[in-house]
């Protein structure tokens, strides 16, 4: 099963907060928060990670455009999709220009919505500034770190512990086997065998686990490995 990927709506109109909470929870893909303005929406961003924001350019204290720049000020990664009733170019320059990665004009279909959404996490997933949340951890490949959301502790990985780590958790919740694991961190190299990839994933656990003899983020399964999200 695919973790839900975690959406935070910013729109004064609670009727479209509602709406789009409807549609886009319908098949557990997406879980959404919703607030009204702006304020609320940095004060959001600044405490919590969400996968991608959707957010209305007409703010009732801030306009969206603003927001977004203060978001990536801020050093808000999420890919975010600007809503609007404008389709004037200039309008759509504006939204792209802040920091927006996709601006939709209203009114607009949901499952176009949804499609939009899913090509723009894809988009993030694959960036080199990605940070993904694995259970209580937030992971930063390109910093080589996973940061425990519970106590702010800062873990270092090494390059290989990284590659192990992004790959499995790009699979989704989907076992990968150790031959494939080891092609993808190590390439063709006759000299590594799957007692390398075990004491890797061993090491691994010995810094993520609260618990590494009972693992429950990074899982032995009979064919493989899994990241559980």
């Amino acid at each position: 099963m695919v973790a839900a990927k975690k959406v935070l709506i910013v729109d004064s109109n609670i009727d479209i907060q509602e709406i789009l909470k409807e549609q886009l929870e319908t098949n557990n893909e997406f879980i959404t928060e919703s607030v009204g303005n702006g304020h609320l929406a940095i004060e959001k961003t600044s405490l919590s990670y969400y996968d991608i924001i959707i957010m209305d350019i007409e703010l009732p204290d801030i306009n969206g455009c603003d927001v977004c720049r203060v978001m990536r000020k801020n050093g808000v990664k999420a890919p975010i999709v600007m809503l609007s009733k404008s389709a004037a170019d200039v309008d759509t320059i504006l939204g792209l220009d802040s920091g927006a990665n996709d601006y939709i004009v209203k009114p607009f279909k949901v499952n176009v919505l949804m499609a939009r959404l899913r090509a723009r996490i894809r988009e993030s997933e694959q960036s080199e500034h990605a940070v993904f949340q694995i259970g209580h951890y937030s992971f930063r490949p390109l910093d080589k770190t996973m940061e425990n959301n519970r106590s702010n502790q800062k873990i270092r990985l090494t390059e290989k512990e990284t590659a192990i780590v992004k790959f499995l958790y790009l699979a989704s919740n989907s076992v990968v086997s150790r031959d494939l694991l080891l092609d993808e961190v190590w390439g063709y190299n006759a000299g590594v065998t799957t007692h390398t990839l075990e004491t890797h994933v061993y090491r691994l656990r010995q810094k993520i686990e609260d618990d590494p003899s009972n693992a429950i983020i990074l899982v032995t399964e009979p064919s493989g490995y899994r990241i559980v999200r």
